[in-house]
């Protein structure tokens, strides 16, 4: 359960910082908008390339998580994936400068925009698909984060299911997006892209909680030494 509300609630919250990042894809959509039916269905195949790309993410994840869940420091990177989170939001400047330039990333980024660039004028289901599947690929803080959380729950089937859910999660916000694009301003996306930093924060404070082991049911349950919760029981 605790798995459930964490990965609902940092997509639900964390869908305002797709305003800013993904706004501009799914305001160029190339949906079919002869009536409403058919532009439901594009975005529909456009979330749903989107939010399988995250469910390979998480399983590649929860690989890692098991790892280092064997190795009883499941709640050691917990506290420091918080802190981290924590610190590239209060001095964004430390993080510029440890910025990531791997030239076989950037090269894999461009890949990816090229590709978006060619689906997106294209208007069938198919490219919608492309384009979902894509998107999911290119660089975004809040994905990465996450990813961070998929990690933490220490198992394939864990970290893809938190995936889909935290895509679940975004999914009101990336539905709304192109379907009311129009009646979308200016400023209020900028209002909403303002609230990323204050997410970005909860989330850190969140997975520190976690490593904690504070026994705060949902937020901080307590963990054995091999990272796996600790049931409670009664007798």
């Amino acid at each position: 359960m605790e798995l459930v509300i964490a990965a609902l609630i940092m997509g639900f919250a964390g869908s305002f910082h797709c305003v800013g990042m993904c706004g501009p894809i799914a305001f160029a959509l190339p949906l079919n908008r002869t009536s409403n039916v058919t532009k439901t269905i594009g975005i529909l195949f456009y979330n749903f390339g989107r939010i399988s790309t995250y469910v390979i993410l998480g399983a590649i994840l929860g690989v890692f998580g098991k790892g280092l869940k064997l190795a009883g420091i499941l709640q050691y990177i917990s506290i420091t994936i918080g802190v981290l989170i924590i610190v590239s939001v209060v001095l964004p400047s430390l993080l510029k400068k440890i910025s990531f330039t791997n030239r076989y990333y950037l090269k894999f980024n461009n890949w990816v925009k090229n590709k978006l660039g060619k689906h997106l004028i294209k208007q069938s289901n198919t490219s919608l698909l492309i384009l979902g599947f894509l998107n999911g690929l290119l660089p975004c803080g809040l994905v990465y984060t996450a990813m961070l959380g998929s990690l933490l729950y220490g198992s394939v089937s864990s970290g893809a299911l938190f995936m889909f859910l935290f895509g679940l999660g975004t999914f009101p916000m990336m539905f709304a997006l192109p379907y009311f694009s129009s009646s979308i301003s200016n400023s209020l996306r900028t209002k909403m892209t303002k609230a990323i930093p204050y997410v970005l924060v909860l989330f850190g404070i969140l997975f520190i909680l976690r490593g904690l082991n504070l026994d705060i049911p949902y937020i901080s349950p307590p963990l054995s030494q091999d990272g796996t919760e600790v049931k409670s029981c009664c007798h």
